[in-house]
């Protein structure tokens, strides 16, 4: 059975020899295999180092893009470009061992169609960076309508129909953990312990990608939050109806109110902050529905190297949409 790797990158220049020098090794003791590396365009020699392992190794294919896209959408772009049977993602920078392709393979040929990892420990990760994914998770699984298992990352294994049934998908955020959890199918995990990184620097914003990351599974697989807006709308309106009930009784009563007390002022910075609340939440949602109702690519290949896909040669694939 043939196995397909995809690799996000983007300036990883110094990453990419020493992943093919631990990846390559366990992709034998598999059997027939391709790596697919996906390149946002790069300002540093990282398209230069993966030909150079091209010409070497001729397993290996390249998609460069256009522009930058992101991460997620150069995972989405291999999904639609690979060609086995099955499909390993996985990031190039060490921190995801490729030896554990093997074990996660090997419980794939037990009967599962998703084999995702999941980690005990996250090493050379600051400990704001681990709360914020630890909330994110904990959030989107108490509201969201599918599951998503926490500690995982993008770096799992899939059956063709899982990934066909994920490239049929047409949404735009390309939150693939959420992806594969609506999509189902016999899913099982694997525990590891995740490495530092060891080369350079991540060239992923570590808090607002989280953040964002944490907003599209929270949007993109619920309506809690709308429901939630309404529920406080009616909560906040009944609080006022009450007070105002009460103000009421107490001035008949001879209650003397001065004018400008403290309570207004907190009562309208409450309302106006619930307001602003309730307007960014169907401002992300109305977002999402914008880019949805556009239809434009997640990714647009400028050339294409190696690759055993319907998108041609460098040529032809020149300026096309995928």
């Amino acid at each position: 059975m043939k196995i397909s790797v995809i690799v996000p990158v983007y300036k990883e220049e110094n990453s990419i020899r020493p992943f093919l020098d631990r990846l390559e090794p366990v992709l034998e003791k598999i059997g027939a295999y391709e790596i697919l590396f996906c390149l946002d365009p790069s300002p540093d020699g990282t398209e230069r180092a993966i030909l150079d392992e091209i010409e070497r190794n001729p397993r290996i294919g390249l998609l460069v893009f256009s522009r930058r896209f992101g991460q997620p959408s150069a995972v989405m772009a291999g999904l639609h470009k690979c060609s086995a049977e099955t499909c390993v993602v996985i990031d190039v920078d060490l921190q995801d061992p490729p030896e554990l392709i093997g074990d996660m393979y090997a419980l794939l040929n037990e009967g599962h169609d998703v084999v995702y990892a999941k980690r005990r420990n996250r090493e050379g990760e600051t400990p704001i960076k681990v709360m914020v994914s630890w909330l994110g998770y904990k959030l989107i699984n108490a509201i969201s309508d599918v599951r998503i298992p926490r500690d995982t990352g993008d770096f799992r294994i899939m059956r063709r129909r899982v990934v066909d049934h994920i490239c049929r998908l047409k949404e735009g955020h390309g939150f693939l953990r959420g992806l594969v959890a609506f999509v189902g199918f016999k899913q099982t995990f694997i525990e590891y312990d995740r490495d530092a990184r060891k080369h350079g620097t991540s060239n992923y914003n570590r808090y607002l990608g989280s953040l964002k990351i944490a907003l599209n599974g929270l949007v993109g697989f619920s309506n809690f939050l709308l429901t939630g807006t309404l529920i406080s709308g009616v909560l906040v309106a009944g609080f006022a109806f009450l007070l105002a009930v009460a103000i009421a009784i107490t001035r008949i009563a001879g209650v003397d109110y001065p004018i400008g007390i403290p309570t207004l002022i907190v009562l309208v910075l409450f309302l106006g902050g619930v307001q602003l609340i309730s307007i960014g939440i169907l401002g992300e949602y109305i977002g999402r529905i914008y880019d949805e109702v556009k239809q434009r690519p997640m990714f647009i290949v400028d050339r294409a190297v190696n690759v055993a896909s319907d998108i041609g040669s460098d040529a032809t694939v020149k300026g096309s949409l995928s």
